[in-house]
């Protein structure tokens, strides 16, 4: 067999491998941007008033009764499952996920990936306090919430913060799992959890349905941006050294 022979039998893979590595890479990028200018067109309507139809007519269509506001629509156990499901999203919970996770990385050898988690946890609370500080957008009125809160409602920090940390971790074990059925499990794990907790946001009447929408938006955008930082300095790591035999 000839140099030339097993040039060309290589080839397909190498080109195959080189189209996957660019499609990823576009893909990528155009979440990012998907998601960096939905959050603006919605900060943007959320800014000059034009979201606050939509908003409080989401936010009574949970809660109809007026003679007790706070009270969501649904059976008495929807509202305890709620307050159980949203706790996901919370600074806590996240960042004890996030410390677990990258202390098993750690012990793993998988510094890189611990980074990553730690960078994306720790950059996700930092543009979620950020962007609160900068929009300072009043939560809904207290007769519609279930719960006490702390700070400003633009962006959902809890919307925000799990899609950064559930988005990241499902990328991470979809990329290490074997066979399509796992990876696209594990991601519509991933999407779920931060679909319930977004939503759990508003059912409880802690935030504005565009405050979610936007904490979504952001939280994507950071969680594709880590990942495919980390997926970059993975390619670029030297491969470990092949041990000679005795």
């Amino acid at each position: 067999m000839t140099w030339m022979s097993i040039r060309c039998r290589h080839l397909p893979k190498t080109v195959w491998s080189f189209v996957r590595a660019e499609f990823v890479l576009v893909a990528s990028l155009a979440v990012i941007a998907a998601a960096l200018l939905g959050f603006i067109k919605i900060a943007d309507e959320m800014t000059e008033g034009e979201a606050h139809v939509f908003d409080m007519a989401v936010l009574q269509a949970l809660h109809p009764d007026a003679a007790n506001p706070s009270d969501p629509i649904g059976p008495f156990w929807l509202d305890h499952a709620a307050i159980d499901l949203t706790a996901l999203g919370s600074v806590s919970v996240l960042a004890a996920i996030s410390l677990l996770v990258g202390g098993f990385l750690v012990l793993q050898r998988r510094r890189l990936e611990a980074a990553i988690i730690a960078v994306a946890f720790g950059g996700g609370l930092a543009i979620s306090q950020a962007l609160k500080g900068f929009f300072a957008r009043e939560r809904p009125p207290e007769i519609y919430r279930a719960s006490d809160i702390l700070n400003a409602s633009f962006p959902s920090g809890h919307a925000l913060l799990s899609a950064v940390v559930f988005l990241t971790l499902g990328a991470m074990l979809a990329q290490a799992a074997k066979g399509r059925a796992l990876r696209i499990y594990v991601m519509a794990v991933a999407i779920v959890l931060v679909l319930l907790v977004g939503v759990t946001r508003i059912y409880l009447g802690v935030h504005w349905m565009t405050d979610v929408l936007a904490g979504w938006s952001a939280g994507a955008a950071w969680a594709t941006a880590c990942w495919l930082t980390g997926r970059w300095l993975k390619q670029r790591r030297p491969a470990p050294a092949a041990k000679s035999a005795p």
